[in-house]
């Protein structure tokens, strides 16, 4: 599990994840790598995923997360979690 503590700066002392997305995130990606539905689902239909969350609970997700989620193109779940720091990166 990432931790506020984890990530929190890169070499050039930026901000690698937003404690805004972390948590949430976080949720969504550790479902993804243990349940290979949940992964396929989120990359080929993000917003029906996150519609149906996993294991009959849903993902405490901010509006943000959420379009940042729906807003990536990914063809797999490394590239899902590689494309999320980028633009978390980029984020003020």
């Amino acid at each position: 599990m990432i931790t506020s503590t984890e990530f929190k700066t890169n070499v050039y002392g930026q901000s690698d994840i937003s404690e805004d997305y972390h948590i949430g995130l976080n949720s969504v990606l550790a479902a993804a790598v243990v349940n290979q539905n949940f992964r396929e689902t989120l990359l080929q239909n993000p917003e029906a995923a996150l519609d149906h969350g996993y294991l009959g609970k849903g993902f405490c997700l901010s509006q943000k997360e959420t379009s940042l989620i729906l807003s990536i193109n990914a063809i797999s779940l490394a590239d899902l979690a590689r494309q999320i720091i980028s633009i978390s990166e980029k984020r003020p």
